[in-house]
């Protein structure tokens, strides 16, 4: 017999004795879990969920907890100040054993869940009673949208006069000029005048950390505002 579960995203097509890797679970060596998203069972017939099998579920023991073989992520930009980034990253797994497969009755086997940490995660947020009102979750909106820093007093709604060309510093070209001009920056004092929370709030807005310092932007800004006197 066999089953077609789903864990951490991807499926897997298993028979009793198995041993393969599946995305992290939260588990330790030696514990019994139990996969409760079966998509397919297959024997003398087969039959299909929608998309889940009520009450199927495949039961397998934690072998270990490992990681998959290292993967290299190699970027390098070519511009006037060119940079190359080498990183190395190895997943988590972890180590299973198919020791069963249910056909029904899986939810009063008293196996605990198969879950991973992002799922696990989910489930513990949601068991926690959340009392929503407007004033929370206002509060909770800056929180939730991940921002750093703090936002640049200067900007504006729309450029004093002629906008400034952006440009003319170091590492910006047209298109990032744009997402500038949008956010409210358009003169070349305004970025002159950014501190450490202004530039740490604008690097995680424009999606990159470390231009702005690297570039060296409030200096260049700031001799292009003189001269423009």
């Amino acid at each position: 017999m066999f089953a077609v579960l789903k864990t951490g995203g991807k499926q897997y097509k298993v028979a009793e004795g198995d041993v393969f890797t599946v995305e992290k679970l939260i588990a330790e060596a030696g514990d019994t879990v139990q996969f409760n998203e079966v998509l397919m069972l297959g024997g003398d017939s087969v039959t299909v969920g929608a998309p889940m099998i009520d009450g199927a579920a495949v039961q397998a023991e934690v072998l270990e907890q490992t990681r998959a073989a290292k993967t290299i992520s190699f970027k390098k930009r070519r511009r006037k100040h060119s940079s190359q980034r080498k990183r190395g990253h190895r997943q988590p797994l972890t180590l299973v054993k198919i020791t069963g497969i249910l056909e029904k009755g899986a939810g009063k086997s008293g196996v605990m869940a198969a879950l991973g940490t992002v799922s696990g995660a989910a489930v513990a947020a949601a068991a926690k009673p959340v009392k929503a009102t407007k004033k929370a979750a206002a509060k909770a909106a800056p929180a939730a949208e991940g921002k750093v820093g703090n936002a640049p007093a200067n900007l504006l709604k729309g450029a004093k006069g002629d906008a400034d060309d952006l440009k003319k510093i170091s590492g910006v070209g047209p298109k990032l000029e744009g997402v500038l001009n949008e956010i409210g920056v358009f003169h070349f004092w305004q970025i002159s005048e950014w501190g450490p929370a202004e530039i740490e709030y604008m690097d995680d807005r424009l999606s990159f950390k470390g231009r702005i310092e690297r570039d060296d932007w409030i200096k260049q800004a700031g001799e292009f505002a003189e001269a423009a006197k």
